[in-house]
């Protein structure tokens, strides 16, 4: 008999969400969608298995925009009448930050809200939606058992010194350390490897996660060893409106020079910096592409040398390097951004297939390169589902 499984990313002003249909073993999707401008003015659209609309409606007053309460509530009526014949048997979440404590997928109890909620600080911009939808789906879908699915989870597998800052030690126990995140999608992408590439998913893999929020994995036999994130998801590589990795003495000297705040000091280095503060024009990869603005440029030059520079510095945790893997957004679709990353990892013995390339893959290497390139599109929501099922004891 079908069941369904409800997968929930809680942003600060949307909910995306996908259904899927369990059955014999097997997962496949039956709805996805979104619900954007939770707050102001809601719009509401579902897809089917194949990624046909087959709802979508809004709502003018921005009276009716409560909140994700409000949100979840609409979804959870839509869905009632629609869901597979055994019904919903479980809520997969996607929550940011699980702190030094889970590295696992977790059923969530008074506990472990709790100890979410003590996250915050941790993701401040992320972490309040995420308790959000879960506090929205208990009150429209009391009795049906939630799951918290940790970006963080698949990076604690971490080395101590791939993990902690050169800090003292009591703020390292009390969790300043390199967490990671992203780690949804790399774990997926580590499963996909063992049936596209066999030979490198036991070996050295780089993974580039290229979007509006970027990072990069270094994987070794499938497992997390270093990410160019850390204590937060504003470190390493620059993405739409995120610096990046930054000197903190550049911070201290906004404090002192430009007398400014914490807040005023989040806002820029979250909102206001990365490829949107390069450029000037757009955090949009492919507006910057299309740009002949110099400093879209600028933008681009700056993305792809970081992506570069941290290709090698992963390589070198790991001891060498047997693959390359793009994914995400900008990852999967830009052909230009995947070219000038591999033409400057050629010195890793990288044989980039421009044709290939163009064609968006999936292998993007020639038959003889020493480090094989693909191109593979993440799944998140597909993970979620499984660490669901997991979680709940379905598989």
């Amino acid at each position: 008999m079908s069941k369904a499984i409800l997968v929930l990313n809680a942003g600060s002003s949307s909910i995306k969400f996908t259904v899927f249909n369990y059955h014999d073993g097997e997962l496949h999707v039956c709805y996805n969608g979104q619900i954007e401008g939770i707050g102001t003015r809601p719009h509401f659209k579902v897809k089917d298995g194949d990624e046909r609309v087959v709802y979508e409606t809004g709502w003018e007053n921005p009276l009716l925009g409560k909140g994700h309460a409000y949100a979840l509530e609409q979804l959870a009526t839509w869905l009632d009448p629609h869901l597979p014949e055994a019904g919903l048997i479980g809520v997969g979440h996607r929550v940011v930050h699980g702190g030094p404590k889970y590295s696992a997928p977790i059923v969530i109890d008074g506990t472990v809200l709790h100890d979410l909620e003590s996250f915050v600080s941790l993701a401040p911009l992320h972490q309040p939606a995420n308790l959000a939808g879960i506090d929205a789906t208990m009150d429209f879908l009391p009795g049906i058992p939630n799951v918290a699915c940790f970006d963080t989870a698949f990076h604690r597998s971490h080395s101590l010194v791939a993990d902690r800052y050169g800090l003292p030690t009591e703020f390292y126990t009390e969790g300043v350390r390199r967490y990671g995140f992203h780690g949804l999608s790399y774990e997926y992408i580590a499963r996909a490897l063992k049936r596209i590439d066999p030979s490198i998913a036991q070996g050295k893999v780089v993974v580039a996660h290229l979007g509006n929020g970027s990072s990069m994995c270094a994987l070794s036999g499938g497992r997390s060893v270093d990410s160019t994130m850390g204590f937060t998801a504003l470190d390493g590589l620059p993405m739409g409106t995120r610096c990046g990795q930054i000197d903190p003495g550049v911070l201290l000297y906004l404090m002192r020079e430009k007398r400014m705040g914490a807040e005023q000091i989040e806002g820029l280095l979250y909102k206001r910096s990365g490829l949107l503060g390069i450029s000037g024009i757009s955090m949009d990869m492919r507006n910057l592409e299309s740009s002949l603005d110099p400093r879209a440029a600028e933008a681009i030059d700056y993305y792809v040398f970081r992506i570069v520079r941290e290709t090698g510095a992963l390589a070198a945790a790991m001891g060498g390097l047997d693959g390359l893997v793009f994914t995400a957004g900008i990852g999967e679709n830009s052909s230009l951004i995947r070219e000038l990353i591999c033409r400057g990892s050629a010195w890793l013995g990288l044989a980039f297939d421009p044709e290939a390339n163009a064609g968006h893959g999936p292998r993007i290497s020639t038959p003889g390169s020493k480090v094989a390139a693909w191109v593979i599109p993440t799944d998140e929501e597909r993970m979620i589902a499984l660490h669901t099922l997991s979680a709940l004891r379905e598989v």
